[in-house]
């Protein structure tokens, strides 16, 4: 997701006028949540201007509203004060009167601690750019300088903003869309650097946790050198890690030239850890796939309405599938312990009943509506760009690296993207570029497989594509006949409450609803713990009896127990002889 800041305004925008907007971010009280702003607009020449505060985060794509937390916004010119109005939901208009430069003044509410969001109190400050910049409309161009003056307790600063005048509290930026993607902590972080892959590459890492800096300087160094392999080159020359280690985790943000992570500050060791690498490698990944090779639709940005691309199936499908084939490259995993990642996908995506009905583009389509506005009803009707895009992902890799008798791969399409649309066009691509990239670089028509796979909903052919690198997918729940109710449930003060029915189901055709609180099964008293043990006691086709309680009203529902309908995928190699053998290699890169 990143690039040299001066090679990267070529594409999306012509390089500013000499009309430059200046900031200045103070926060003089953070205990308050608050962060003060002075916007210095020069050169304006017109009777007025609009002040635009964005309505989302590109990268997270839901309308957040940033207005909302705005405060105190005021105008003046040489010193006195401008009438200013404010004209809609995130706009304040300035009447300038062609004045050489105008001064705005605003407050943001900053106690929304997330990849995505801002957040301030008495121990850091750490800021996305697009919950606090206001911009000038039209103006997304021009460049300049923010000054930042830390609370006065405060002394440290990461950002992949370059400094001025080596200066670390005054970053200059070359115009909207740099600033806003470089997010900013400020506070007494632990910061260390490692180089990998001739890029200096610094962290800080904000909050306590079990972490061990040189295991995490010899392990980040892995999984940037893997990255940077599938491409050939790291564009960047300086990269910046911003961790945060919390008591809840919440993933990351990928930008230009640095990233966001927020995890469990026991992460560092265990299982966990390996949970770690792979966000790292996620988020890495993006410097090249996002914020580089990209849909047409994301860049310029709009930063006042959704942006809607059908492509995000390949921007976070794909690189959730390198984040764990990366990690298996560099080591961390054996090519084993891949494939059982691999079949947990599968497993997971072909048990959703959304997977039946969303197709794979409208998913990424819907993303504003579904994605990340979820339901009690979302299970059954939506499926994610990210797991079933892994998924197609790699039964593409699989197949260009059989079509091409293990000449190409996926790496090979990427860089076709990287090199054709991103380095040549200075522009992203559309759908039927990135399926034409696919078939120039695998010699294989993919008609068949978009219309089944990305634009429809048909199971993918999974023995035909894991046959040809010698690997079996076996389903252990085949010849089972277990029962099953068919929900998922929670436990909220000792009551345990219906939180999904899943379709086609014990509980879907028998009347079970979201909310219902279960009371007992056949007279038995249920818990969370007791649930599963209780169906597991029956057979299917015997008829059960729960009591529940809906909206404090209790009622009795009577229905027969049907077979649990979802799958245990386990892949195994199974012929990995001759051709399918060296397939098998070259996928988990064993040559």
């Amino acid at each position: 997701m990143k690039y040299i800041i001066a090679s990267i305004l070529s594409i999306f925008f012509i390089v500013g006028k000499a009309q430059t907007v200046n900031y200045t971010l103070e926060m003089p009280n953070p205990h308050t949540h608050y962060f003060e702003l002075t916007m210095d607009i020069k050169d304006i020449k017109s009777k007025y201007i609009d002040v635009k505060m964005p309505v989302w985060a590109p990268g997270s794509y839901l309308i957040r509203e940033f207005a909302k937390s705005v405060e105190d916004v005021s105008a003046n010119i040489s010193g006195k004060e401008a009438r200013i109005d404010k004209i809609n939901k995130n706009t304040w208009r300035v009447y300038s009167n062609k004045s050489a430069s105008v001064q705005v003044k605003y407050k943001v509410y900053a106690y929304e601690l997330s990849v995505r969001t801002s957040y301030i109190d008495q121990s850091h400050g750490y800021l996305n750019g697009t919950s606090v910049f206001m911009y000038v409309d039209d103006k997304l161009d021009v460049k300049g300088e923010l000054t930042i003056i830390p609370y006065k307790a405060w002394k440290e600063i990461s950002t992949g903003l370059p400094m001025v005048a080596g200066n670390k509290w005054k970053r200059s930026y070359n115009h909207y869309d740099i600033l806003v993607d470089s997010p900013i902590e400020i506070g007494n972080q632990e910061i260390f650097e490692f180089e990998a892959a001739g890029v200096k590459h610094t962290v800080a890492m904000y909050g306590q946790g079990n972490y061990d800096i040189p295991t995490l300087q010899r392990d980040m160094a892995k999984i940037v050198q893997s990255c940077t392999d599938v491409f050939g080159f790291n564009p960047n020359k300086e990269y910046t890690f911003i961790i945060h280690n919390l008591t809840k985790g919440s993933g990351g943000l990928e930008h230009l030239n640095s990233t966001t992570l927020q995890v469990d500050r026991w992460t560092y060791e265990g299982a966990k850890y390996n949970g770690f690498l792979s966000l790292v490698a996620h988020e890495y990944f993006h410097l090249w796939n996002v914020k580089r090779i990209r849909p047409i639709e994301l860049g310029p940005f709009n930063y006042e309405e959704e942006n809607y691309t059908s492509l995000l199936w390949i921007m976070e499908g794909f690189t959730s599938y390198y984040d764990e084939l990366l990690l298996m490259r560099a080591g961390f995993y054996s090519p084993d312990e891949y494939l059982r990642k691999l079949s947990g996908t599968i497993t997971r995506v072909e048990n959703q009943p959304g997977n039946k009905v969303l197709p794979l583009s409208q998913s990424s389509l819907d993303a504003w509506i579904k994605l990340y506005r979820p339901n009690e009803n979302s299970y059954n009707t939506t499926i994610s760009y990210y797991s079933k895009g892994s998924i197609v992902a790699a039964m593409l890799d699989i197949n260009i690296i059989q079509a091409t008798k293990g000449e190409k791969s996926l790496d090979d399409v990427l860089v076709y993207l990287y090199k054709n649309y991103h380095e040549k066009q200075n522009r992203g691509f559309t759908e039927d570029e990135a399926k034409a990239a696919l078939e120039s670089v695998g010699g294989v028509d993919f008609d068949a497989f978009f219309e089944k796979y990305i634009n429809g909903t048909e199971t993918m052919d999974y023995d035909t594509y894991l046959g040809y690198v010698g690997v079996q997918l076996e389903d252990q729940n085949k010849t089972e006949q277990k029962p099953s109710l068919g929900i998922i449930s929670k436990e909220e003060e000792g009551q345990l409450v219906v939180s999904t029915v899943i379709r086609n189901t014990t509980a879907y055709e028998g009347g079970l609803n979201v909310n219902d609180e279960i009371l007992a099964i056949n007279g038995i008293r249920m818990s969370k713990k007791n649930l599963d043990a209780t169906i597991d006691m029956l057979n299917v086709g015997d008829e059960i009896e729960i009591l529940v309680a809906r909206d404090n009203l209790i009622m009795t529902l009577k229905m027969p127990l049907k077979a649990d309908p979802s799958h245990n995928f386990v892949m195994k190699p199974y012929k990995l002889e001759g051709e399918r053998a060296d397939l098998f290699a070259k996928w988990m890169s064993l040559e």
